[in-house]
């Protein structure tokens, strides 16, 4: 199931998507009342998320306020998240060994997870722009990522019951300024910068999946492939991030995990390929979808 927050006669909605992804069917249609996705997330029963479900499944004469895709504008489905996304850093080895060569250091495995933190002021929507912040950066670059969302609050939870706290599934494009994230002798900055977030274009329920996701993930840029490897390949899984983190801190409901991004990013080239104004990226993970921005000025 596949779960949208979209624009349509300039309100905002949350909705599900059909099957064949050509109408988008507003919650309230499951009798859910919630004025954003993050609080579905937070409040939505599991009787409520089958009526979800069984709605997704009718005829859109049958549901009120049936909408085709074409007619909405699709938002990032957390626009604004409640907390800093929590990222992984080096999080497939050969994305591990490019960004060795680009800081020109020798390639050592660390043994532990990297996690940073990345500020999302307003998440950036599908089709939406990434801004170039010229004024800051000349090594402007892409990073798709699979973004795992928790869905109830998570505390001491075991890797085998992992699984039973998720939410679902997005596409996050971690853009970063390269020469703020190496100069700065860690990442924040680098990738906090406004419109730094793109997400979307849907959540994918994590039912929808077998758990642990191998899922093919790739990316684009004006065409060109540029990333294409597979969520199987994650150094850290899912399920031991999140029982680590969870040992330490209250992972609430709602909370972003944005997993790392494999080999083939702007900085992994020579010379390096990075993004200036006017370039298309699209991020692409298999069942999930497509998310495209632009590099605007």
């Amino acid at each position: 199931m596949k779960f949208v927050t979209y624009m349509v006669s300039g309100r905002m909605l949350t909705g599900v998507l059909n099957p064949e992804e050509t109408w988008v069917y507003p919650i309230s249609a499951a009798g859910m009342e919630y004025g954003s996705m993050a609080e579905m997330i937070r409040h939505a029963g599991a009787s409520e998320l089958e009526m979800a479900e069984y709605i997704s499944r009718r005829e859109p004469y049958e549901v009120p306020g049936a909408v085709p895709i074409g007619e909405v504008k699709l938002l990032a489905p957390i626009p604004h998240p409640a907390q800093d996304v929590i990222c992984l850093g080096i999080n497939y080895m050969a994305h591990a060994k490019e960004a060795a060569r680009f800081q020109k250091e020798s390639f050592e495995q660390k043994a532990q997870a990297i996690y940073f933190s990345k500020r999302v002021n307003r998440a950036v929507d599908p089709e939406g722009e990434i801004p170039a912040h010229e004024n800051l950066t000349k090594q402007l670059d892409y990073e798709a990522e699979l973004a795992v969302i928790i869905g109830k609050d998570a505390k001491d939870v075991p890797e085998e019951r992992v699984q039973e706290y998720l939410f679902g599934y997005t596409v996050l494009n971690d853009v970063s300024a390269r020469e703020l994230q190496t100069g700065h002798g860690q990442w924040y900055f680098g990738k906090s910068l406004d419109g730094f977030c793109p997400m979307g274009p849907c959540v994918l329920t994590a039912d929808s999946v077998p758990f642990p996701p191998k899922l093919s993930i790739c990316s684009r840029v004006n065409g060109e492939l540029r990333q294409d490897s597979n969520t199987e390949l994650f150094i850290h899984g899912i399920a031991e991030v999140v029982a680590e983190l969870s040992k330490g801190m209250t992972l609430k409901a709602g909370t972003i995990i944005a997993t790392g991004t494999p080999a083939g990013v702007g900085m992994g080239f020579d010379p390096p390929k990075f993004l200036k104004p006017g370039d298309t990226v699209e991020c692409e993970i298999e069942g999930i979808g497509i998310l495209k921005n632009i590099i605007g000025e």
